[in-house]
C-alpha cells in the first residue's frame, strides 16, 4: 500500500452530506460497501436502508451500523426491492461508475418522493488533455494531503481519512467507462436537470432534485 494511499470517497462524504434535505426520513443508500457513510447519514436521518450486492460488505456494514440502519444485499439493478416513492433522498459511493448509468438513474428515481434528492459520488474516466489541469493538481495535493492527514493522525489518534479495513475487499474499476463529460450528458438525458462536475480527487459530483 503507498504511503500516500488514504480514502478519497471518505473525503468527500462530506459533500455529499450537503445535499441531504433538512427535514429528512427515509433514505438509500446504494453500493453501501462496509457502512461507513450510511453510519454517517443514520446521525441525520430517521432510517436508512444500506443495500449491496457483496456478501462480504454487508456482513461488515451489519457490525458497524447503528440500529436505525438496515442493510440489506440485494442487486439494485435485477432485483426488485426499493419501493416506488419511498425515500427522501438516494446517495451513492463509488457505485454508480460500475453499473450502467442510465438505467442506475432510472431506478434511483423512482425511489424518490417528489421534492426527494438524488446524490452520487463516482469514478470518471480520465479525460486528456482536457483535464490536465485538474490531474497535475490532484497529483500534487494527493501528496501534499496524505502527508497533512498522516500527521492528524498520528497527534490526534482520530482516522483522518485512513483506508478501511475493508478496502481491498471492495471491488475496484479501474479504468471507469464515462468521462465527466460524458456522465453530464447522459444523466441529463435520463433526468432532466441533473448537474454533474468533476471534483479534484478522482470523482465526480451528481446532484438532481425531483421535481415536486
Amino acid at each position: 500500500m503507498s504511503r500516500f494511499a488514504w480514502d478519497h470517497n471518505a473525503y468527500y462524504h462530506r459533500v455529499l452530506l450537503r445535499q441531504l434535505p433538512k427535514q429528512c426520513g427515509d433514505v438509500l443508500d446504494v453500493g453501501c460497501g462496509a457502512g461507513a457513510f450510511a453510519s454517517e447519514l443514520a446521525a441525520r436521518a430517521r432510517h436508512v436502508d444500506a443495500l449491496d450486492c457483496s456478501p462480504d460488505m454487508i456482513a461488515a456494514a451489519e457490525r458497524t451500523v447503528p440500529d436505525n440502519v438496515s442493510c440489506i444485499r440485494a442487486d439494485f439493478l435485477r432485483e426488485d426491492i426499493v419501493p416506488e416513492g419511498r425515500y427522501d433522498a438516494v446517495f451513492s459511493v463509488s457505485a454508480l461508475h460500475h453499473t450502467p448509468l442510465p438505467q442506475a438513474l432510472s431506478r434511483m428515481a423512482v425511489a424518490l418522493r417528489p421534492g426527494g434528492v438524488l446524490a452520487a459520488i463516482a469514478l470518471p474516466k480520465i479525460d486528456l488533455p482536457r483535464e490536465i489541469p485538474v490531474e497535475l493538481a490532484a497529483f500534487a495535493g494527493q501528496r501534499m494531503f496524505a502527508a497533512a492527514f498522516a500527521t492528524a493522525r498520528a497527534a490526534s489518534g482520530r482516522g483522518w481519512y485512513a483506508l478501511e479495513p475493508t478496502h481491498d475487499a471492495m471491488p475496484v474499476v479501474l479504468d471507469p467507462p464515462l468521462t465527466t463529460r460524458q456522465v453530464r450528458a447522459e444523466a441529463i438525458t435520463a433526468l432532466p436537470g441533473a448537474e454533474v462536475r468533476r471534483l479534484l480527487f478522482w470523482r465526480y459530483l451528481l446532484v438532481w432534485r425531483k421535481p415536486s
